[in-house]
């Protein structure tokens, strides 16, 4: 029974645990992988995506869940009460109880609204942006849902326009092809946010990911104030986030490095919208962080927030190296007294081995200092205890000597 059938609790395709192996499920985990259940002619046959009741080899029933017999996560729990019914009315109950969280903690309607497990409906990231949304749908059981997450998104926020941007890799694991489109409404243009009291563009349709990294936002806040009466160098800019608030909150000179010519367009735009004055520079990471060393030119705020370098698990070892690296030729620009955030989006890349490498780098730059901060995503990118591994933003900052 395809998920985007009506669903019948008491009819529903039911998949049963293997004996002994529901222990980590019933102990709050949200998935079921696929050597833990019976995998029987039926549940193969099954679509991915399908909604199905879970079974402990004892015969309770224990959740509600979606199937993909394909997928190495085969089952990803919506509810520990087997018999709730998930429609359109249980998906705005989701939204709305997220809704209310990011209300109480933000001032403007522009944040991650749904977070995946976290938030209750795996498989599925939301970002807001006013009356405008923006959904990545990384599971075949969201994919299956997703024209009554449309209906309840309706509902729920009115938005003028839902982008489906689902490009993302992790879609290959689900068998779900990349596709990017606008479900609802129509976009023109870039969209406006509102960030720590700046105004800011999002490229909704060329830009990275879901268009704005929302995650950095409480670590733009902190580099911001330690920014005040520095100058300070922002490397891996993008759409001008940390650049543009250094320069609201007093930062003397600011300089923005990236390699997109379209991504620096779009930030200069956000820089006018508030009056800042940066400094933009179309170039190579790597390399203009070693001129301007050779050049003498030191800043009091360095930010280094590249895109992820480890790609997969076996790419680990060596790609970890590129953050290495990138401190090292970020440390020497860095004047005595200052401060350097280094940051890692990459999902492979632990908290120690990240700061195993920036205190390798900082060695092989001649700089010693402490770390002031560790830290990660904001507060609407919350976790699911049991997923700790899904703490994928790192940054740390320090103060160098």
């Amino acid at each position: 029974m395809p998920a985007s059938s009506p669903d019948t609790p008491a009819t529903r395709p039911v998949i049963r645990f293997a004996k002994g192996r529901s222990r980590r499920f019933r102990a709050g985990h949200p998935w079921i992988f696929s050597n833990e259940i019976e995998m029987t002619p039926e549940a193969k046959s099954l679509p991915p995506g399908s909604l199905v009741t879970i079974q402990d080899a004892g015969d309770e029933k224990l959740a509600v869940a979606t199937f993909n017999p394909h997928s190495l996560i085969a089952a990803r729990a919506l509810s520990r009460d087997w018999t709730e019914t998930v429609d359109a009315a249980f998906l705005a109950r989701r939204l709305r109880a997220a809704l209310g969280l990011r209300d109480t903690l933000f001032p403007s309607p522009h944040y991650r609204l749904i977070h995946s497990e976290a938030d209750g409906l795996p498989g599925l990231v939301l970002d807001r942006y006013g009356d405008v949304l923006v959904a990545q749908v990384n599971s075949a059981g969201m994919e299956a849902l997703t024209p009554l997450l449309l209906d309840a998104l309706t509902e729920v926020l009115a938005p003028t326009a839902i982008v489906l941007k689902n490009d993302s890799p992790v879609r290959g694991l689900e068998g779900l092809a990349l596709e990017h489109r606008v479900a609802l409404g129509a976009i023109d243009g870039p969209v406006e946010l509102i960030e720590n009291g700046c105004r800011f563009l999002a490229d909704l349709d060329g830009g990275q990911k879901t268009g704005w990294f929302y995650d950095q936002r409480d670590n733009r806040a902190f580099a911001a104030g330690l920014s005040k009466g520095r100058r300070m160098l922002d490397v891996y800019t993008y759409a001008g986030g940390f650049a543009v608030q250094a320069a609201m909150a007093g930062a003397t000179e600011i300089v923005a490095i990236d390699r997109s010519e379209h991504s620096l367009e779009l930030a200069a735009r956000s820089a006018e919208l508030n009056g800042a004055r940066v400094t933009w520079v179309r170039a190579e990471a790597f390399a203009e962080m070693a001129r301007l060393h050779s050049a003498g030119e030191r800043f009091g705020m360095v930010v280094v927030d590249p895109p992820a370098f480890v790609k997969s698990k076996k790419d680990l070892q060596a790609a970890s190296k590129g953050y290495r690296k990138m401190v090292r030729l970020a440390a020497p620009l860095v004047e005595p007294g200052g401060f350097l955030l280094a940051a890692s989006c990459s999902h492979h890349m632990p908290l120690d081995l990240f700061t195993d490498e920036i205190a390798h780098g900082l060695s092989q730059a001649g700089r010693t200092g402490r770390i002031l901060r560790r830290s990660g995503a904001g507060a609407d990118h919350p976790l699911h205890p049991m997923v700790p591994e899904s703490a994928y933003l790192k940054a740390v900052t320090l103060q160098l000597d």
